[in-house]
């Protein structure tokens, strides 16, 4: 097992960043839940505050406008930023902006660069990833249907997207599409910058999802829209290749955030269960109760290991196919079983808007799904495992 404490640093940056939310962050989430105009100037001025004091864009190197903390330095800050859904954005550090800022810096020109990528590091404009569509199933990309047509020095597209999150009031989207359809399955996509006041770029609607009414994921359809063949990320055919490279990071840094919102959801749930008395003593002393407090413990600790480890093969450079399906599958059940516990020793307060937790509760129930359904993981999981034992070998437990 490799090891996995903390360096001194990561910890004087987690204080930093835990400071800072304690501050500003869970002070105001009542405010910042309003989205309305109040909230939107309030987070400009949190963004303005974590910019002032070096904690913004941390996922970022130096030279794309962040503060270049290094891949497990921000693994473990992101178990902080979890903890509260205004965080990321308060950090600069919010999906989907900042996966495309780190694949703009890895695979954008130098003019994609300087028109995009600085402007949404600097938080000036904001964007959305355009990649699913209700017509297939997203849990095989292979099947996508949105053609981008070459003529002549531009690019022609059409199709229909939906779960285009971050679409209203974005500046541009990555649109992900076939480019070549009679290619190999891997190289037939590719990734194409489409400015949002592009003309046949048309937000349907925002699709409600669980209570939420913010539209925070939108229905798009392309309706021959023309962009130039320059605003293409990396080469035609590298769709996949840059998908691969925004997703599994990704995976790992919704892990961590998950953690953070698992260790919100146990510190309310053990601070109830000693504060509320029923039947002649408090919750704490009730069985039923410590067994779940004992429960959550040991399946925290577990997807916190297993997250850390699948982080560090990234950072590494081995494959952490298997480590990153694992986790995202156990992380998502325990994420929704313990704010499910929380819930429960609260009561009818639980899923009320008082607490934070009804709104955890929703979110979680979507962790099953977005990035790939968690059958899909326990698949690549199962397939990559009996492979191994075909082959007359035995899976390593690492």
């Amino acid at each position: 097992m490799p090891d996995l404490k903390m360096t001194p640093e990561i910890r004087e940056m987690r204080q930093r960043v835990s400071a800072f939310m304690d501050e500003n962050v869970y002070p105001n989430e009542g405010t910042l839940s309003e989205h309305n105009g109040e909230s939107e100037v309030l987070m400009k001025e949190l963004q303005s505050k974590a910019k002032a004091i070096g904690i913004w864009a941390l996922h970022l190197p130096v030279e794309a406008g962040g503060q270049g903390i290094g891949f497990m330095p921000y693994v473990y800050v992101n178990e902080i930023l979890g903890r509260s859904p205004y965080a990321p954005r308060a950090f600069g550090s919010q999906a989907p902006d900042s996966g495309n800022a780190e694949i703009l810096w890895q695979f954008g020109s130098e003019e994609q660069k300087e028109r995009w990528l600085r402007p949404l590091v600097n938080g000036d404009i904001r964007s959305c990833f355009s990649m699913t569509e209700p017509e297939v199933s997203g849990a095989d990309p292979t099947g996508l249907q949105t053609r981008a047509v070459r003529d002549g020095d531009e690019w022609v597209i059409n199709g229909h997207k939906w779960f285009t999150s971050g679409a209203i009031g974005a500046s541009f989207a990555i649109v992900m599409c076939v480019s070549d359809p009679d290619g190999n399955p891997h190289r037939r996509m590719s990734q194409i910058i489409v400015p949002t006041d592009t003309p046949g770029f048309e937000i349907v609607r925002p699709v409600p999802v669980m209570g939420e009414t913010a539209g925070a994921h939108c229905e798009i359809y392309y309706r021959d829209c023309r962009v130039p063949v320059t605003y293409t990320l990396g080469q035609p055919g590298d769709g996949f290749l840059i998908a691969q490279k925004r997703l599994g990071p990704g995976r790992i840094h919704h892990c961590m955030r998950w953690l953070g919102q698992m260790q919100r959801a146990f510190e309310l749930m053990c601070r109830r269960a000693l504060d509320r008395r029923a039947f002649g003593g408090t919750l704490a002393d009730k069985q039923t109760v410590q067994n779940w407090i004992a429960d959550s413990v040991a399946e925290i600790q577990a997807a916190r290991l297993l997250t850390l480890h699948a982080a560090q093969k990234i950072d590494s450079g081995e494959d952490p196919r298997v480590e990153i399906s694992v986790i995202k599958f156990f992380g998502a059940k325990v994420l929704h079983d313990v704010i499910d516990r929380a819930i429960q020793v609260h009561g009818a307060l639980g899923v009320s808007g008082d607490t934070p937790l009804e709104s955890m509760y929703r979110q979680a129930r979507a962790a099953r799904i977005y990035d790939g359904p968690d059958e899909v993981h326990r698949m690549v999981v199962a397939r990559r495992v009996l492979q191994a034992f075909s082959q007359g070998l035995a899976w390593e437990f690492e």
